[in-house]
């Protein structure tokens, strides 16, 4: 089968289109997809330059979202059968195979049924950032209605979607941009605030918005001088919670006098650390968000189908950054 394949660390350029073997189902709860699109998150571009988290090394082929369709199932396989349309979020860290490529096999438990009302493209696009923007909202931030909640980078891949879940629970949302486009593209999502950051920075607007008190919970997913700052922005007892790795050189002062909750949020650990039960609560999640997608109250946004031939131009288009929701590579773009 064909698939864009890592064989040494470094540019884009260093993603090559191969043939490889074609996966095989080979536990009786497996199910055999053919991958209609891939989703394309920032946390590839990382591994190309880095390295996979996996010991089995390269070549690896990646791409941790996938939507598509059943062509075979295992034995044992209950909730699945061929033809059946699925999203999941699998693979593409090393050892297990991405989805950048014609096919692959996962376990029925970590699949999900893709939403009736999306195209494969825009189903490639969710889980990764549905189930991230998800775990930090309600696990790792308690958040409930009433509440108020910052999202800094709110037209990005997680920013956006986590706007809409916060609104479903009845949160109130502040949400940073960097332009005109990205304010009326927050604001259409139901943001309550939006922060132009480029015109003095967020801290001062935040507290303004908030009389004082600062945001119940910061997600960052930003990091660097943004996570430090947001320290400020957040209110005593609140939660800061980051998708990233903060670094070192970081004043916890204000964070400890402050009594701040410092969460982190990475959504592959369960896969990283093979955690079965974790895994199944983010179908659930997925399912969840399926519904709400069906029934028009959440959206994924597509910026750009590019086919699968150009994973080199993707990768780039993610490292310029500041682009308005997602990147898919599809195979019938």
């Amino acid at each position: 089968m064909r698939a864009v394949v890592l064989r040494e660390l470094g540019e884009p350029e260093v993603l090559k289109v191969e043939d490889i073997p074609e996966p095989a189902i080979e536990n009786p709860t497996e199910i055999k997809v053919r991958i209609m699109a891939a989703g394309v998150n920032p946390v590839d571009t990382k591994i190309r330059q880095r390295g996979v988290f996996t010991d089995s090394g390269l070549p690896a082929v990646l791409g941790c979202d996938g939507a598509g369709i059943v062509v075979e199932c295992g034995d044992s396989v209950t909730h699945f059968r061929p033809g059946d349309e699925v999203w999941y979020c699998n693979g593409g860290l090393g050892g297990l195979q991405g989805n950048y490529a014609e096919y692959a096999v996962l376990d029925e438990t970590v699949c999900c049924r893709k939403p009736a009302s999306l195209d494969f493209a825009h189903a490639a696009a969710g889980p990764l950032v549905l189930i991230t923007a998800w775990e930090a909202i309600f696990g790792r931030g308690r958040m409930t209605d009433g509440m108020t909640l910052l999202v800094h980078a709110g037209a990005g891949g997680v920013g956006h979607v986590a706007i809409q879940l916060a609104k479903q629970a009845g949160i109130r949302v502040l949400t940073t941009v960097s332009n005109q486009e990205k304010q009326e593209f927050v604001t259409e999502l139901g943001a309550d605030e939006v922060i132009n950051y480029t015109q003095g920075g967020f801290i001062d607007e935040v507290m303004r918005l908030t009389d004082g008190r600062g945001a119940d919970m910061v997600l960052d997913s930003v990091g660097g001088a943004v996570f430090s700052d947001s320290i400020a922005a957040t209110a005593h007892y609140g939660d800061l919670v980051t998708l990233l790795d903060p670094g070192t050189g970081i004043e916890w002062k204000e964070a400890r006098n402050r009594n701040l909750r410092i969460g982190f949020t990475l959504m592959l650990t369960p896969m990283l650390r093979h955690l079965p039960q974790a895994r199944i609560n983010q179908v659930a999640i997925l399912s969840d968000c399926a519904e709400m997608i069906d029934s028009g109250c959440l959206k994924v946004a597509v910026n750009q189908v590019l086919p699968f031939e150009r994973a080199t131009e993707a990768h780039r288009l993610i490292e310029q950054g500041g682009m308005i929701g997602k990147l898919v590579l599809s195979s019938e773009a």
